[in-house]
C-alpha cells in the first residue's frame, strides 16, 4: 500500500516538473494522499537536512555581462538579481518561497485611503556594511533613484505610480501613490529596488558596493565573477549560512555541466535538458525543478516594419509549431505559451482557446497584410534562453512552409541583453514573469512600459488602469482576462513555452522549499542555501 502511495506522489512531482500541475494543486493532492497513506512529504523541492553553517559555495550562472554595474536600475538578469539584490542588498519586503510577501528591511506596514497611502516602519537595528544605521532617507533616496525624469530603470513602471515619498522621522517611510494599488507591497520586492546608503545632498552611493545584505561585496569582475563574504551583522538571525559565495559566469551549457561534474562549482543554472539523464543517474548530484512563471518568447518591435502590421504578427504566431519545439528542444518539459504571458499558476490567468499551428491561417494573414512572402531576421544567442538557437531553427523550418523566410542570426552571448534585446527588431527573450498580473503588464506591455518594445493598444491601457483600481475581484478578473485576449491576438510577443526552473546541484548542497516566482529561489539562493557539514 505504501509503495502505491509513493508512486502517486512521484507522479504528482513529475506533473509539476512538466508544467501539467501547479504547485498549489500539488500540495492539495499530495496532502490527500498523505492523509490516506501516512507518508511524509516535504514542500516541493525541499531537502530534509537542517541548515549547517560555514563553507564556500560556487555557483555557475550564464548571463553575466561586461556591462553589468552596481546601478540597480540597469539590472535585467538573474546574475545581477541574485548576486547583488539577493546577496549584497535588501528591499523593504521580500517574496518568501511559498509566494507570500513578508517584511525585510520593513518590520511592518499599514495602508490607508483605498491603498493610496502606505506607511512602512523600518526594522530597528539594521546597519549597512560600513556601520551606518539604516534610516528612512536611505529608502527615500533609493526609490527616487528610479524616478528621475530620464530614468530607464527596469522598475520605472513601479515608481511611476508614486506621487510622493516622505520620511516621517528616521524609522518610517510614507509612500503616497497617484491612485490606490493593493499590490504595492509585492511591487516593492522588485529586485531593482534595492536599498542603498543615501548620499549627503541627495542620491545614493553606488560606488562602494555597500548594502545591508547577507554578504559583503569582496570583488566584482563584470562578465566574469562576483565574490561575496558573509556579513557578521546581518539582521536575520542565523543567516546567511555560508561564509563565502562566488558567482562564476559560464555561458556555454556543456562547460557549465563539466564545471559541476568536476567540482569547480556546486550549482549550475539552466541544466541542458539533454543532460538531465546523465545527472539523474549520478549519486553525487541532483536536479532541482521549480515550478515558475518563466516563459520563453520571440519579441517583435512594432515600431519597425513589417512588425507594425497586426496581420503580419498573427501570421508569425500561426507559423510556429510550439508543441514541436517543446517536444524536440525541451524534450516535453514545458507547457504551450499560447501567446499569453500570464502563467496558468498565476491569479487571474485566463484559459484561452489554444492557438494551433496553421500554415493556412499564416498564409491567410499574410494575404491580409498584402504580402505573399516575408524575409526577416531573428536574433538569438545561447543565453537568450536555454534552447533558443534550436527553437529558432525549428521555427525557421515551420515558417518556411507559409512563405516566411526567417534568417536565424546568432548574436554574441556577452552583451546580448544590452545590445540585442529591445535593440534588434525580432529577438529571443527569457522572461522571469512577475508575482502579480498588474506588475507583469506594467513592466512590459502598457504603452511606454520600461520593457515594452513599442507595442501600444489603447483598449489594453484603459483596462489596465481600470483593473488596478478595481476592488471587485470578479470585475478585476474580467478586465485582466480581456487584456490577455488582446495580447494573444494583437500583442507583439510570440510566447513559445512556459517552463520550470531546472538547475543542478552537488549532493553537498542543502536547501529548504525553493521559491519559483523568480529564478534562484526568488533571487535569495545565497542567503537561504547551505553546504552540508
Amino acid at each position: 500500500m505504501t509503495d502505491s502511495y509513493r508512486r502517486q506522489i512521484d507522479k504528482l512531482h513529475d506533473d509539476v516538473r512538466r508544467g501539467r500541475l501547479s504547485r498549489r494543486d500539488f500540495m492539495i493532492r499530495s496532502a490527500a494522499i498523505v492523509g490516506a497513506g501516512a507518508l511524509p512529504v516535504l514542500p516541493f523541492g525541499a531537502r530534509a537536512e537542517e541548515p549547517a553553517s560555514g563553507g564556500f559555495m560556487k555557483l555557475g550562472l550564464h548571463n553575466a555581462s561586461q556591462n553589468d554595474s552596481l546601478d540597480p536600475g540597469t539590472w535585467s538578469t538573474s546574475w545581477t538579481g541574485a548576486s547583488f539584490n539577493g546577496g549584497v542588498f535588501n528591499n523593504l519586503v521580500e517574496i518568501l518561497p511559498d509566494g507570500s510577501v513578508a517584511g525585510d528591511l520593513a518590520e511592518s506596514w499599514e495602508l490607508d485611503s483605498g491603498a493610496k497611502i502606505w506607511r512602512f516602519k523600518l526594522r530597528p537595528g539594521v546597519v549597512f556594511h560600513n556601520g551606518k544605521s539604516l534610516v528612512a532617507e536611505d529608502v527615500r533616496q533609493s526609490l527616487l533613484h528610479h524616478m528621475k525624469p530620464d530614468s530607464t530603470s527596469g522598475a520605472r513602471a513601479i515608481v511611476q505610480q508614486i506621487e510622493t515619498i516622505n520620511a516621517d522621522g528616521p524609522e518610517t517611510v510614507v509612500i503616497t501613490l497617484t491612485e490606490g494599488n493593493a499590490d504595492l507591497a509585492y511591487l516593492l520586492s522588485d529586485y531593482h529596488l534595492s536599498i542603498y546608503p543615501a548620499l549627503d545632498g541627495g542620491g545614493i552611493d553606488m560606488e562602494s558596493g555597500v548594502g545591508t545584505g547577507a554578504f559583503l561585496l569582496e570583488s566584482f569582475e563584470p562578465g566574469i565573477a562576483t565574490r561575496l563574504k558573509r556579513n557578521p551583522n546581518y539582521h536575520k538571525n542565523g543567516k546567511p549560512y555560508l561564509d563565502e559565495v562566488e558567482f562564476i559566469n559560464i555561458p556555454d551549457a556543456t562547460a557549465r555541466l563539466n564545471a559541476l561534474l568536476t567540482g569547480e562549482v556546486d550549482f549550475i543554472q539552466d541544466l541542458d535538458i539533454r543532460n538531465v539523464s546523465l545527472v539523474e543517474r549520478s549519486g553525487d548530484f541532483a536536479i532541482v525543478r521549480t515550478p515558475s512563471l518563466r516563459h520563453f518568447t520571440f519579441d517583435m518591435d512594432t515600431r519597425v516594419a513589417p512588425f507594425d502590421n497586426p496581420d503580419v504578427r498573427l501570421a508569425l504566431k500561426y507559423a510556429l509549431d510550439r508543441q514541436d519545439v517543446i517536444d524536440k528542444v525541451f524534450l516535453g518539459e514545458g507547457a504551450i505559451g499560447n501567446d499569453n504571458p500570464v502563467a496558468s499558476i498565476q491569479k487571474y490567468h485566463r484559459d484561452l482557446p489554444a492557438r494551433e499551428f496553421s500554415i493556412a491561417k499564416a498564409k491567410d494573414h499574410l494575404a491580409k497584410a498584402g504580402v505573399d512572402t516575408l524575409q526577416i531576421d531573428l536574433s538569438v544567442a545561447e543565453n537568450a534562453f536555454a534552447g533558443a538557437i534550436e527553437a529558432a531553427t525549428l521555427y525557421q523550418e515551420h515558417a518556411a512552409q507559409a512563405g516566411i523566410n526567417i534568417n536565424v542570426v546568432r548574436e554574441a552571448a556577452d552583451g546580448y541583453w544590452e545590445n540585442v534585446w529591445r535593440k534588434k527588431p525580432f529577438c529571443a527573450v527569457d522572461y522571469f514573469g512577475r508575482a502579480t498580473v498588474d506588475w507583469l503588464f506594467a513592466t512590459s506591455y502598457v504603452t511606454g512600459a520600461p520593457w515594452n518594445s513599442g507595442w501600444s493598444n489603447a483598449e489594453f491601457d484603459a483596462l489596465h488602469k481600470a483593473a488596478r483600481a478595481e476592488t471587485d475581484e470578479e470585475k478585476r478578473g474580467a478586465d485582466y482576462g480581456k487584456m490577455q485576449e488582446i495580447l494573444r491576438d494583437d500583442g507583439n510577443v510570440i510566447t513559445v513555452a512556459f517552463v520550470s526552473w531546472r538547475d543542478a546541484v552537488s549532493d553537498r548542497v542543502g536547501f529548504g522549499e525553493v521559491g519559483g516566482l523568480m529564478p534562484l529561489d526568488n533571487m535569495r539562493l545565497c542567503e537561504r542555501w547551505w553546504l552540508k557539514s
